[in-house]
């Protein structure tokens, strides 16, 4: 790597894998099974900060080891996860961009391998989280008004008038509050 020069081909090489990687995983695969973009300038920017911060430390000799990454991931990691919920899965793939800035700017490889790594890694979440392979089960909350099917052993009813009413094909359900006083259920369904 030629460390007198910023913008030089490796640079601009690995911002272009970067990139690519980021619109392949965040656009194609995220937005395709969730349906959300609120997080789309959080998870571009960050891994575009992350891959200029490991960059430039590596460049200057500011990373001596596999350590120094981590630790930049912790930091970066504590800062965002302290400021708002996020759900589990949201954690997971602001965890994996993170670690794309690192991977696709300090790792020491051919441009093949690391497009390799990164095909590979977008491949195991398209697999496990894309909803293409493997059936995502998600969940909803409703507010149900006739309590007479709330019943335990009126249990098929509930959920057949439940289909009917949300167009979901609900596999199972669970009631989580009810309000005698208001003559109101909410319950949680499970559908596909």
């Amino acid at each position: 790597m030629d460390k007198s020069h910023l913008f030089t081909e490796y640079f601009l090489v690995r911002l272009l894998i970067n990139t690519v990687s980021m619109i392949i995983l965040i656009r194609i695969v995220y937005y395709a099974t969730y349906q959300k973009r609120d997080l789309f300038f959080t998870f571009f920017l960050l891994n575009f900060i992350v891959f200029l911060l490991a960059y430039m430390l590596d460049k200057a000799g500011g990373f001596d080891s596999i350590g120094s990454a981590f630790g930049l991931l912790a930091a970066f990691s504590l800062l965002r996860f302290r400021t708002e919920t996020m759900s589990a899965k949201d954690m997971t793939y602001l965890f994996i961009i993170m670690t794309f800035g690192l991977i696709n700017s300090i790792m020491k490889a051919t441009y093949a391998e690391v497009v390799i790594l990164n095909v590979m890694i977008v491949g195991a979440v398209y697999i496990v989280d894309g909803s293409r392979f493997m059936k995502q089960q998600k969940t909803k909350m409703v507010e149900y008004n006739t309590l007479e099917n709330i019943k335990p052993e009126r249990q098929p009813q509930l959920i057949a008038d439940l289909r009917e009413r949300t167009g979901l094909d609900i596999q199972k359900i669970a009631i989580e509050h009810i309000d005698f006083g208001k003559g109101r259920a909410v319950i949680k369904v499970y559908f596909y």
